[in-house]
């Protein structure tokens, strides 16, 4: 407990100690020559010990204008109820609320610290080494490219490369996944990642700002303020409904006495006037009790918040609890290929159709490629297996979608797909012997063969492909820019239903308006990329769902959701979380209405007194609180 819930725990406690005796005595348990109006100020001891910070904001909204809200209907309930002489049950439904309060404080409390267990990925300092010794500086302070120690137990502060070192990282916080990760020179290393062994020595590859600590960190404290339609809707309700059972339970005070007294209907029942408008106001005062939305205001937005934080704590950030709803109803999945299917680890298999020495083919195409930072490109130069001397190449142009050409020693080079070939008017002869992804190359405007680069499927994207099956996910779609034979092969091996081959960045985007058009009925469409070329389509898709640790910064940016351990798996994961997030507020909404609506027709009726009120509001907020926490537990989804 922090010290506001303390504090509150020890004033219901000395209201509680006040409260007993008072009540006995006014239940004539305990004979005493007190007159009423004692026991009425000593009533309002244990009552404005435990409830005036209610009473206060409720002052305070109606200063403001503000003044239909739970603190006002409290006030206005319990107090009434004190006026007409119930003063044991004024308050005890003030006591009782306010630990129904204490509950929901520090229910929220633990959702909230579980999830900043979980995403307690922000790095303290850094380490950099001056003179042999280690000086401690703020991770703010340093600069890209520079060179700092990380040792064992320590987070990685910034993105970057291992320079020395042997160990292996601890990245459950950003992946969730518990296996070590083993990282030597020249392996990539990111931000929030635990050094689990040996001293790393590290050069940073992005600032502080860029780096992937903070950028989940921003994320996930930014995502809570992207709200679903079921919290705007329930803004919205909570909006028109407090003023309406105000009037409600005004009307419930003042018009049934005034058609009792005018028809004498009933009215030996209640033997006074008197005793017809103290039932009449006591049955509005417990209408009040009833009606506070509590149950309903605070459970929808803590079931979205833990449901956020559910999925961030197994390495899926999702941006806002308006697209945890919407995963909810992804019925097509679209993917891009490389990366996201495959594993985007190229590999030069064949050179074929070459009039020149096939070293001297590849020496032209690395050092075309050179500039590049795709995959295919880092194959081919690793093929050519020298160093790549720029200042041979000039006039570089890269033709979104096409290729790239460049002058190599004042050679022209193109290299690319066919498209490239025709636009440069160049005949060139297929790949039958290999499947993969075919590079012509054209040296001085004449063809000098082809170049076929392969890619490796991830283990499990045929799995993924069934578990979006098992998902409710009714067709699955790879959409890439590679040939008809690639694509096919890839599609069949995985298990996708369709692919769309040969695809521009543009076209991608016109596939994806067509699947669009099938999405009726509520039926949502997400796109699944970690390109550059991607981020188009990552922003028209219902949802947009980036590879995040092989994944572009552009991809990153314009997706809605982020997978940090490039899992397809994790695909499916995320939308059984979003629907199980979802049932769960359904069931809140449902069983709370429900709750209250029929208590308010018994309140009506008189059939519901104020213990009977406030243990009905409290006991559901407890319940609708304790069921929206569930959406912390996904691990076995």
């Amino acid at each position: 407990m922090n010290k506001k819930q303390k504090l509150l725990l020890w004033r219901i406690i000395a209201a509680s100690v006040f409260f007993v005796p008072l009540y006995l005595i006014s239940e004539g348990f305990v004979k005493t020559d007190l007159p009423s109006w004692g026991l009425v100020i000593l009533f309002l001891i244990p009552y404005l010990l435990v409830g005036y910070d209610i009473v206060r904001k409720a002052l305070l909204g109606i200063k403001n204008g503000q003044l239909f809200d739970e603190n006002f209907l409290m006030t206005v309930a319990t107090a009434g109820a004190i006026a007409l002489g119930e003063y044991g049950e004024g308050v005890a439904v003030m006591l009782l609320y306010q630990i129904g309060e204490l509950f929901q404080s520090c229910a929220v409390g633990k959702s909230r610290r579980s999830i900043t267990e979980l995403m307690d990925i922000r790095p303290d300092y850094a380490n950099i080494e001056e003179d042999g010794v280690l000086t401690r500086v703020d991770p703010d302070e340093v600069e890209t490219g520079s060179i700092i120690v990380v040792q064992p137990g320590e987070k990685v502060p910034l993105d970057g490369v291992v320079v020395e070192g042997t160990s292996s990282l601890n990245t459950s916080a950003l992946t969730g996944e518990s296996l070590p990760r083993p990282v030597e020179e020249g392996s990539d290393v990111l931000s929030g990642s635990i050094n689990m062994s040996g001293i790393l020595k590290i050069r940073t590859t992005a600032e502080f700002e860029e780096s992937t600590a903070s950028k989940i960190m921003d994320l996930v404290e930014n995502a809570a303020s992207r709200k679903s339609l079921s919290e705007n809707f329930i803004s919205k309700f909570a909006r028109y409904y407090t003023p309406a059972v105000c009037c409600a339970a005004l009307a419930l005070a003042v018009l049934p006495p005034l058609f009792i007294m005018q028809t004498g209907t009933g009215a030996g029942h209640y033997g006074s006037t008197g005793s017809i408008w103290s039932d009449w106001i006591l049955r509005a005062c417990t209408l009040l009790v009833i009606s506070c939305p509590c149950a309903v205001v605070i459970s929808i937005p803590l079931s979205f918040f833990s449901g956020l934080g559910g999925a961030s704590s197994h390495g899926i950030l999702i941006k806002g609890s308006n697209y945890l709803e919407t995963l909810s109803k992804v019925k097509i999945v679209a993917f891009d290929k490389t990366g996201t299917i495959t594993k985007g680890n190229f590999a030069v298999t064949a050179v074929h159709r070459s009039p020149i020495d096939e070293k001297k083919l590849l020496e032209y195409a690395a050092h075309v490629e050179g500039f590049s930072s795709h995959p295919i490109a880092g194959s081919i130069r690793e093929a050519y297996g020298k160093h790549i001397d720029r200042s041979r190449v000039s006039g570089l142009e890269e033709i979104s979608g096409h290729g790239v050409t460049a002058k190599v020693d004042g050679v022209s080079v193109a290299i690319g797909n066919d498209k490239l070939m025709d636009r440069l008017s160049v005949s060139f002869e297929p790949c039958d012997e290999h499947v993969g992804t075919v590079l012509h190359v054209a040296v001085d405007g004449a063809y000098c063969g082809h170049i076929v680069v392969s890619d490796e499927i991830k283990e499990t994207s045929a799995a993924a492909m069934e578990a979006l099956k098992k998902a409710g996910v009714e067709k699955t779609v790879m959409l890439t820019g590679d040939a008809e034979p690639v694509a096919k092969k890839v599609a069949a091996e995985v298990g996708i239903s369709e692919y769309r081959a040969r695809l521009l960045p543009a076209d991608k985007v016109s596939c994806v308006e067509d699947l669009l058009k099938e999405c009726t009925g509520g039926r949502r469409l997400a796109f699944v990329g970690d390109g550059i070329n991607d981020a188009p389509v990552l922003s028209r898709a219902d949802v947009g769902i980036a590879m995040g640790a092989l994944g572009s910064d552009a991809a990153i940016e314009a997706a809605d959701v982020v997978l940090m351990d490039d899992d397809p798996m994790k695909i499916a994961k995320a939308i059984r979380i979003s629907r199980k997030c979802l049932g769960i507020v359904k069931q809140n909404i449902v069983f709370a209405l429900g709750v209250k609506l029929l208590c308010l027709l018994l309140a009506a009726l008189g059939l519901a007194n104020m213990w009977a009120a406030i243990i009905a509001d409290v006991g559901v907020m407890i319940l609708a609180v304790l069921n929206a926490i569930r959406c912390l537990f996904v691990k076995d989804l």
